[in-house]
């Protein structure tokens, strides 16, 4: 028997479900839309909504304590690392650790509007 499970979400636990939602629709340019489940409403970002990662974010009243035990590691889509720095900045994220000048390093340890830690590589 060929038994394995798949990853359905990435879900982000949050103070603004809709804010966090409309921040990483910005970050991957995928469609964001609330979902309208009796009781457990939540955001969806996902480029298909039945293929693919899907990032999904669920308000909860307690806010983020400590470091992320998992995190996503970005590569630039288009452009260069440096540009898509400042894209990302510019839509509300944070520089916590620049290590491209660093070594190892090559990577960009930023912070989304509610604190949630991410790399952006160098993908060049």
């Amino acid at each position: 028997m060929d038994v394995r499970s798949a990853v359905l979400n990435v879900t982000f636990d949050c103070g603004d479900a809709a804010g966090l939602a409309r921040f990483w629709s910005g970050v991957t340019r995928w469609p964001a839309s609330l979902v309208e489940m009796p009781g457990n409403p939540f955001w969806l970002v996902a480029h298909d909504e039945d293929e693919g990662v899907r990032l999904v974010f669920v308000e909860v009243s307690e806010a983020k304590a400590v470091k992320n035990r998992i995190h996503l590691d970005l590569l630039p889509a288009e452009g260069s690392q440096e540009e898509e720095v400042a894209r990302l900045v510019g839509l509300g994220a944070r520089i916590l650790d620049d290590r491209r000048e660093s070594t190892p390093g090559g990577w960009v340890v930023m912070a989304d509007p509610e604190g949630n830690e991410f790399c952006l590589e160098r993908g060049e």
